[in-house]
């Protein structure tokens, strides 16, 4: 059955936004996870390794008989620490980008097939404000988490403006971002666009963040659970039987997979979040400037 592409250039409310959300990834999972594999597959190898690092870390404190040994363990946690800080910021930066040259992609394309050597080619050849981006981004999370510890201070009402400050920024960025890579806009026209358009819906892009990203976050959570069911399953056996969890190689094995199944969904869970705000920026878009409703009239009009 030929499906009909999902159309995100027009004025949509919370609700619409949601629908439109979940009717792309059912038509894109597949395409777009196929990519994600293509393009990840070397981080996904390096988690495996982040994952080894970290365990071994971590089972080798609780089994530490000296200093010595405390030592190495530490070494295992701050080698996997670190490795994993340069990997995830580099899997974050990219998975932002594919997503978004992916979104991109599918509004303008006339068919719903979407290319990956395209996608690919507008990550390519943004590469440069794509580092500028993720830097300023960089910049933009240490000072929001710097206000966050002092709205910490202030009791319930902190707690909110925390949330409500959060999904502001994610909203902007996003937004902003999406400027930056379809529109081929300058960091700073791109991030005072972004701002000018997230403004202007301020409540719409909290909303619409707030509800996507916990459906999203119950989702994965749902995924997760699987692995989950089956090491607990193989935890309660180990206690029942008196297994020594933390000599034993099969537990190690067991935890590493599963610290490399959760390192992966985090990454996966990523790349589906600047979905949700790169459809926010076309219909935000849309309804500032109505170009495509435009374009659509003047269509209809040269065909009569």
């Amino acid at each position: 059955m030929l499906q009909k592409k999902v159309e995100f250039r027009q004025r949509l409310g919370l609700g619409d936004i949601v629908t439109f959300y979940f009717d792309f990834l059912k038509q894109n999972f597949k395409s777009y996870t196929n990519i994600f594999i293509s393009y990840n597959g070397i981080f996904i190898l390096a988690f495996l390794g982040v994952s080894y690092l970290l365990v071994t870390g971590f089972l080798g404190f609780i089994n530490s008989e000296g200093t010595s040994s405390e030592i190495e363990s530490g070494l295992y946690l701050g080698f996997g620490g670190f490795a994993f800080l340069i990997i995830f910021v580099i899997v974050a930066a990219l998975n932002y980008s594919l997503s978004s040259s992916y979104l991109s992609y599918y509004v303008t394309n006339k068919s719903i097939e979407v290319d990956k050597k395209v996608v690919w080619k507008k990550v390519s050849d943004n590469i440069g404000n794509i580092i500028l981006f993720v830097l300023m981004l960089i910049v933009i999370y240490v000072a929001f988490l710097i206000a966050s510890v002092i709205l910490a201070i202030i009791p319930i009402i902190g707690t909110f403006a925390q949330y409500i400050l959060n999904f502001a920024i994610t909203s902007w960025l996003g937004v902003s971002f999406m400027v930056m890579l379809h529109e081929k806009q300058s960091i700073s026209n791109s991030f005072r666009e972004g701002w000018k358009l997230v403004i202007k819906n301020f409540w719409k892009c909290i909303g619409v963040n707030f509800v996507l990203g916990l459906l999203v976050g119950v989702l994965l959570l749902l995924i997760l659970s699987i692995p989950g069911f089956i090491i607990g399953i193989y935890a309660f056996h180990a206690v029942d039987t008196g297994v020594d969890v933390g000599n034993s190689a099969v537990a190690k094995i067991v935890w590493i997979i599963a610290v490399w199944v959760l390192l992966i969904v985090t990454t996966y869970s990523q790349a589906l979040s600047q979905f949700i705000n790169g459809i926010l920026y076309f219909s935000l878009h849309e309804q500032t400037y109505n170009e495509f409703t435009r374009a659509k009239i003047e269509q209809i009009g040269s065909e009569i």
